[in-house]
């Protein structure tokens, strides 16, 4: 195992006291699976020559290492405070080790840099170590009047995902004066905006990133933003295995406290916020050289400050992304609203879903541009024409932004591929532009206005001095690379002239040769090319058509489905070779020039990352669009309330060959918690998905399936619907349930919207029923809109002691079965006031199944005993209601000072109609309380 430190006999090293030596010896125990490698297991002898940390190869290495990047020579500090000597021990074993592992020497020198610091950081040699202040004393130790209170103290790791996952960020930090750790993910743009301003939030001493970020020469942009941002700060790679999602979920069990430990709910799916905390207090341990005790450190989520929080068990309750039932079909949310014509698009929409926003003012921006877009037709299909044709900008921004470190054929064939859909993109723009040109909209004409950018004018003209104007992105293998042959323009590369001469010649005489075999055997012969075989032989002909029902002998590598016969013969294949050896030749010569135009236009490339912004968001919008004119989805306002008039289930309507059932809901901070009831299989989980989805689709910008719908910024929603048990954390069905609605009573805030379905049904009855109504008194201290259904019927009474509770139940009717003779229930979905009337719901259930009669009259008899002594009747008294009459009056009137836009007589009408309400109200309990005098 590698150890944190190495000890050294050196009669310089500085003494150590006591407690520091015991950190050492915890930091040598606790290790969490680092692989010692053979430069990092000193001899005797290294021991005693080289600094603390290294061997004489990895010294060797790490000096070699600095001077290529510029760095002097590492050396040994003649004195100082034990952490400054301590850091620099680490450095050195964290580059010996951690960060070159067993890479190649050359590798290491030229691509893999230990330590990376900024110019201003680098030149101040205070800021290199954390020399003023020391965790384990809690004050400088040199000086105690060295230090600020303010001085920076966090360290923060950041990842970024790779392929389809660009753009989704983890980051961990950790503030080295406090046992915290924070940790978030959030899908970003191009622009990094999210990342930026979060880091300028934390203030960092330090920021951790992987190597593959840093390569010298071919950094990310993430990176390279980063280091433009935070000059003051120093940045330290490490390789990217330590990065490791598995490895963070074991640290947050090992570490977090209890009273925190519902975070790993939240964050068992963020993979790569959990690859962040393991690279980061991995690091923080070779610093500190010493561990954190187990469940020492308070560690919480923080979801982005702009979006809404959802947490993972949430998304997947919803069926956000992934289908519960079949992970491969789209009846999803993100099903219903996906008509995206590019994967830009795609990814944005997925991310908004996810991450819903929470400023009223930019989604009502959206929603201008979904109702210019379904109201200017003209505008809808021109937009939808140009936007289908773009490719994926942000995928085509990342490879020509990277340099390869060796000049392959692969690597130039992608250059030039990568130029050719770079003009292709270009020549996107006018015909973008002259789409928005008479949009009407602020959104629409910002975008219009990014799209004036002189920059785009400026590359497109370059790269036409030196690519043909007909080379353009086409399909089909043989047609790109036709178009990647004859890309660069003739007379600029006398030798590429040449090679393509070659080349044309010979593919002419392939194509000269397939026709002369095709008369010689009287076949049907006919060229065809794929990027596997090159060129080759196909023909469809019935075999009986053949000669002795067999191919010439001259063919060989014969395949056959059906009647199509592919093959080749041995000139064929002598003419493949040579084609590929003058197509490398081209391909060779054209990176040459395609390298030299890129270095030109670099300078303005920047320009392309609002494009694909723009692109992206777009394309979402129309897809918003796209959604409404297949079903008859309304546009939503934002209140104070929840009300949504005959709403209905989006992915239930894709799915149903009728239209479902419509309900309406009215939530208001007066009336801000329903407790729903009703049978099995009446409707009240998709009911209650049904609000979520028709909040997340309101709050990303797209209008939702409903007759009218007003709905109050949700910042986080959380859901509790799942009654499986998961034997990955090892939790029965009651366990999970707790573990879920712990995580919510931790984390529900005013402004959230809550779902809770049968919770407590994992235990017996009376104990479900405590927990039910101790969580429900609990969530209503809170303004946070709740939806709670339940089968236990006991808790509808908690609307006699709250004013804000409203009693809700899904109607049933009962038909005549005339066939068995029996009473069948029939399920209508509609929602009505009050608690249900059905009794026995189960029972009745089970008398329809294949439970023998005898089970369930014994069933009926013992749960009438029971009821009788479980259920007392709680009667409302009258001082109740008249405070019930002045409760509601004072929240309508509230409501209708905040979002009234009645006129005058309207609104006087409203009133008077309210006063006689309350009047009524009043009366009733007046006259109820004479009836209880009685």
């Amino acid at each position: 195992m590698l150890r944190p430190e190495v000890s050294s006999t050196s009669s310089s090293a500085p003494a150590a006291s006591p407690a520091l030596g015991k950190a050492r010896i915890q930091g040598r125990r606790y290790n969490f699976g680092l692989q010692e490698t053979p430069q990092s297991r000193p001899s005797a002898q290294a021991s005693a020559s080289t600094p603390p940390g290294t061997s004489g190869a990895a010294g060797d290495q790490s000096s070699s290492s600095s001077s290529v990047h510029g760095h002097p020579p590492r050396t040994r500090p003649a004195q100082g405070s034990y952490f400054g000597n301590k850091r620099y021990n680490a450095e050195n074993i964290f580059a010996s080790n951690f960060t070159f592992g067993t890479s190649s020497s050359s590798a290491r020198d030229s691509n893999y840099p230990q330590i990376l610091k900024t110019p201003l950081s680098a030149g101040n040699p205070q800021r290199s170590g954390y020399k003023s202040w020391t965790p384990q004393m809690g004050y400088s130790a040199t000086s105690s009047s060295a230090v600020s209170i303010h001085s920076p103290s966090v360290i923060v790791a950041v990842v970024e995902g790779r392929g389809l996952a660009r753009g989704e960020i983890g980051m961990a930090s950790i503030d080295l004066k406090s046992p915290q750790i924070i940790l978030s993910q959030f899908a970003d743009n191009t622009t990094y905006a999210k990342v930026i301003t979060k880091l300028k939030i934390l203030s960092p001493l330090e920021i951790i990133m992987s190597n593959t970020a840093c390569v010298v020469g071919n950094s990310t942009k993430l990176f390279t933003l980063i280091t433009e941002n935070f000059k003051n700060v120093n940045f330290t790679t490490i390789q990217r295995k330590y990065f490791n999602e598995t490895k963070g979920l074991e640290y947050i069990e090992q570490l977090c406290i209890a009273e925190f430990s519902t975070v790993l709910m939240e964050v068992q799916s963020k993979y790569y916020c959990l690859a962040a905390v393991a690279a980061l207090l991995k690091y923080v341990e070779f610093i500190q050289n010493s561990v954190y005790a187990p469940k020492s450190l308070k560690i919480c989520f923080q979801g982005s400050e702009q979006t809404a929080m959802i947490d993972s068990s949430s998304a997947q309750n919803l069926e956000l992304l992934i289908n519960n039932q079949d992970c491969r079909n789209n009846h999803t949310l993100f099903g219903v609203l996906n008509y995206t014509k590019t994967p830009g698009g795609s990814r944005r929409l997925r991310s908004n879903i996810l991450e819903p926003l929470v400023d009223i003012e930019t989604i009502n921006m959206r929603l201008d541009c979904v109702q210019e877009l379904l109201q200017d037709e003209e505008l809808f299909f021109g937009l939808q024409s140009v936007i289908s044709r773009f490719l994926d900008t942000e995928q085509l921004l990342s490879v020509l932004v990277q340099i390869p470190k060796q000049d392959t054929v692969n690597a130039a064939e992608s250059k030039i591929t990568n130029l050719i859909y770079l003009k292709h993109t270009l020549e996107l723009v006018d015909p973008l532009k002259i789409a928005l040109k008479n949009c009407n909209t602020p959104l629409l004409r910002a975008y219009c206005g990014s799209l004036e950018d002189k920059r785009f004018g400026i590359i497109l003209e370059k790269i036409k001095t030196i690519i043909n104007d007909d080379a353009r992105y086409m399909k089909g293998c043989l047609n790109m690379r036709t178009q990647k042959c004859y890309a660069v323009r003739s007379n600029i590369n006398e030798f590429l002239d040449i090679a393509r001469r070659t080349y044309t010649e010979i593919v002419d005489d392939i194509a000269g040769m397939i026709s002369q075999l095709a008369e010689k055997y009287s076949l049907p012969l006919r060229t065809s090319f794929s990027s596997a075989r090159g060129f080759f032989i196909q023909m469809t002909t019935d075999c009986a058509a053949l000669p002795n029902n067999q191919l010439p002998s001259e063919f060989i590598k014969i395949s056959k489905v059906k009647n199509s016969y592919t093959f080749t013969s041995t000139d064929l294949i002598k003419m493949n070779e040579r084609c590929q050896e003058s197509l490398r030749e081209i391909y060779h010569m054209t990176y040459m020039i395609v390298c030299k135009l890129l270095s030109e236009i670099y300078e303005h490339i920047h320009c392309l990352y609002k494009l694909s912004d723009t692109v992206s968001m777009l394309d979402m919008l129309l897809s918003f669009a796209h959604a409404c004119t297949l079903s008859d989805y309304v546009r939503p306002e934002f209140t104070d309330t929840l009300a949504i008039k005959q709403g209905w289930h989006p992915i239930l309507e894709k799915i149903s060959v009728e239209k479902p059932i419509a309900n309406n809901t009215f939530i208001t901070e007066g009336s801000n918690f329903l407790i729903i009831t009703g049978p099995n299989m009446s409707g009240k989980s998709t009911y209650l998905k049904q609000i979520a989805l028709c909040q997340i689709m309101a709050q990303i910008g797209s209008y939702v399936p409903a007759e009218y719908s007003s709905f109050r910024i949700a910042e986080q929603i959380f859901t509790r619907i799942s009654t499986d048990d998961d034997i990955e954390t090892n939790s029965s069905t009651f366990m999970k349930e707790m573990k879920e609605i712990a995580y919510i009573l931790h984390n529900a805030n005013n402004k959230s919207l809550i779902l809770i379905d049968e919770l407590g049904r994992g235990t017996n009855t009376e104990e479900g029923i405590g927990i039910c109504y101790a969580v429900c008194e609990y969530l209503l201290s809170l303004k946070a809109f709740t939806l709670f259904a339940t089968h236990f019927l006991e808790l509808c009474h908690i609307e006699v002691l709250y004013p804000n509770v409203e009693n809700m139940h899904f109607e049933v009717q009962h038909v005549k079965n005339t066939s068995r003779n029996k009473e069948a229930i029939l399920y209508t979905y509609k929602l009505s006031r009050g608690l249900t009337e059905e009794k026995n719901y189960g029972l009745k259930a089970a008398e329809v199944s294949s439970l023998p009669p005898s089970i369930v009259l014994d069933a009926k008899e013992i749960t009438t005993q029971i009821t009788g002594q479980i259920l007392q009747n709680q009667r409302s008294t009258p001082e109740m209601e008249r405070q019930r009459a002045v409760y509601h009056l004072a929240t309508r009137l509230v409501q209708t000072a905040r979002n009234s836009q009645l006129d005058p007589d309207s609104l006087r009408t409203y009133l008077s109609n309210l006063k006689k309400k309350y009047e009524t109200d009043f009366l009733r309990a007046e006259q109820f309380s004479g009836k209880t005098e009685e």
